[in-house]
């Protein structure tokens, strides 16, 4: 009872910040990003605390893509194995993203540095116009990753 009354108490605080800057709506935002994990935080700060749940995500996302485009000894052995059938249009759009969202994560680092809520209000703002793209790219992208893997699968080898 009381996490949903955390989670009641959060969707008021962001429904007054909401309407203050006309954001996207929590649902939206808690589909997409999971920011109802935010329930258990106290902060001043709310805004602030939403946009780095967007990020955690994106973050997420790019250390994987980061595995793709530049792969070391490090890296988990199935890399290797799936780079080997990555057709040239799907190495392309990886990097594409890629960049997408280095871009992103490098303005949220700057947030981190400076806080200004109306900056953090256009970060959120721009993510939840660009995320439905981004997140048609990276459906194409896992997709052609997996016919990768199955490919790579059903030739009996995984290394080498």
């Amino acid at each position: 009872m009381v996490l949903m009354e955390e989670l009641e108490r959060l969707k008021k605080e962001y429904e007054i910040i909401r309407k203050k800057y006309k954001l996207p709506s929590f649902s939206e935002l808690n589909v997409e990003f999971e920011i109802e994990k935010l329930q258990d935080r106290e902060t001043e700060f709310l805004i602030r605390q939403v946009r780095r749940t967007m990020i955690e995500k994106i973050a997420l996302i790019l250390r994987f893509f980061e595995l793709i485009v530049n792969p070391n000894e490090a890296s988990p052995v199935y890399i290797f194995s799936l780079m080997k059938n990555i057709q040239a249009d799907t190495k392309k759009l990886i990097e594409k993203i890629y960049r997408e969202l280095v871009t992103v994560e490098i303005s949220s680092l700057n947030l981190d540095v400076s806080y200004d809520e109306k900056t953090e209000v256009k970060f959120i703002k721009e993510i939840s116009d660009k995320w439905p793209l981004i997140k048609k790219d990276l459906s194409e992208i896992t997709k052609k990753l997996y016919v990768s893997w199955s490919h790579e699968k059903s030739h009996g080898s995984y290394l080498g």
